[in-house]
């Protein structure tokens, strides 16, 4: 399944409003992200063309099964590099600027052997899902 980046951002962020908010709007992603209203409303737009979200008429956004696929392993990458690299003595607020660079480029070979590492000697936890 080959997505850009920037959708896999807009997904997690998807994910992570939902969570917060229960309800996800185009307002709430601009608010999140600091994007301009059109950007998000150009993403929203494919987005749904690629089936990856539907919205009804209320303008609520709910992920589809692909784009819930892919949030989710989108937001696991992020939350346990996140936790990685903190353990490693790195900031909190680095750690989630690094996770967020390296989360879309990294091998699942590469991110397995990290979340083994992770889970069985530094105390790191999946994220609640």
């Amino acid at each position: 399944m080959q997505i850009h980046e920037s959708a896999e951002d807009y997904l997690e962020t998807i994910l992570v409003l939902h969570r917060r908010l229960g309800q996800v709007r185009s307002i709430d992603i601009v608010n999140e992200l600091g994007y301009s209203k059109p950007s998000v409303s150009v993403a929203m737009k494919r987005l749904r063309e690629n089936g990856y979200i539907a919205m009804d008429e209320n303008g609520y956004i709910e992920l589809k099964p692909a784009g819930w696929e892919i949030a989710q392993r989108i937001y696991t990458r992020h939350y346990l590099l996140t936790q990685f690299l903190q353990k490693l003595g790195v900031s909190a607020e680095t750690a989630a600027a690094d996770a967020c660079k390296i989360e879309h480029d990294l091998s699942e070979e590469t991110f397995e052997k990290i979340t083994e590492h992770a889970l069985r000697y530094m105390q790191v936890e999946l994220p609640p899902l």
